[in-house]
């Protein structure tokens, strides 16, 4: 397990941007169709994106024969998780649906244990235990609203198990892709399938007001072409179990914006909760470490 400063920095400010971006979802698809407004997102931020590796000197060519990695990568990571997670979030509150879609890390342990049999340590497993305790206590103020939108809770569920899913096959992948271009390709992969899902199924199109083009942009800059870029890169350095606890920490930041952007107001359940995913976040990103600098001395 290796996590050096420049990852330490990267995940803080992932986890604030990707945080206070469920809020700002759920305004932007509060009175707008919520595919295509991902669509229009998404669309943003392959341009986005794109332009900012090209003004890096990165070629966005496709290599031969490398089609078929970047569609197997983008089917959960993208694909899955951006059709289910909007529709999810046009049904649920901004803080119950990133409570659920960071359920994320618990699937991506289940597909390793299932799928992979991997060996995962004690450390692992107490913050493991320490999220999904948290969790539980974000979620327990809101198993009414909850069980009044079922359709909602399992759209949500459903994206975070594609996600987890992807996280473990980001690991194990083999392309030589940079993580920038892989990036960029399997946001067009995942436009195709948004362009569908908004002809089939979304009706009331119209031009997005002043609220909805600011959330419009800020998923197309900071979520698509930044937040994207440094998950990606960081899912294919650090571990499933490591990369994806430290994104439990995104549905507190979700929920305490969403406070403060929606007036809601915390509950016992949402400070105790903070206290649980900062010692699951510990357990995996401390504990190593100072295990680390305990054995130092020894080996010198």
């Amino acid at each position: 397990m290796h996590l050096d400063r420049r990852s330490l920095v990267l995940l803080v400010i992932l986890t604030l941007a990707w945080g206070i971006n469920w809020p700002i979802m759920k305004l932007g698809v509060a009175h707008f169709p919520a595919m295509g407004f991902r669509l229009l997102c998404m669309a943003g931020g392959v341009l986005a994106l794109g332009l900012a590796l090209r003004l890096r000197g990165e070629s966005l060519r496709m290599p031969p024969g490398q089609w078929p990695s970047v569609i197997k990568l983008a089917i959960p990571n993208m694909v899955i998780w951006h059709l289910l997670a909007i529709c999810a979030v046009k049904m649920l509150s901004s803080g119950r649906a990133a409570i659920l879609g960071y359920t994320m890390p618990i699937w991506a342990v289940v597909w390793g244990l299932v799928l992979f049999r991997e060996r995962i340590g004690a450390a692992a497993w107490a913050g493991i235990a320490c999220a999904l305790a948290g969790t539980v206590l974000l979620l327990s103020g809101e198993i009414a609203a909850l069980a009044g939108s079922p359709g909602g809770t399992l759209l949500m569920l459903g994206a975070a198990a594609g996600w987890g899913y992807g996280t473990q096959m980001m690991k194990r992948s083999k392309t030589e892709l940079p993580v920038g271009v892989l990036t960029f390709w399997m946001l067009v992969v995942t436009l195709p399938f948004l362009l569908l899902g908004t002809l089939l199924f979304e009706r009331g199109w119209r031009l997005p007001n002043a609220v909805e083009w600011s959330a419009i942009a800020y998923n197309a800059v900071v979520v698509f072409a930044f937040c994207h870029l440094v998950w990606f890169m960081l899912a294919r350095r650090l571990p499933p179990v490591v990369s994806g606890l430290s994104m439990m920490f995104i549905p507190v930041v979700g929920v305490f914006s969403g406070m403060w952007m929606l007036g809601e107001q915390p509950h016992w359940q949402d400070y105790t909760a903070i206290v649980l995913m900062f010692a699951a976040l510990a357990s995996v990103l401390l504990a190593p470490l100072l295990r680390r600098w305990r054995d130092g001395p020894r080996a010198a």
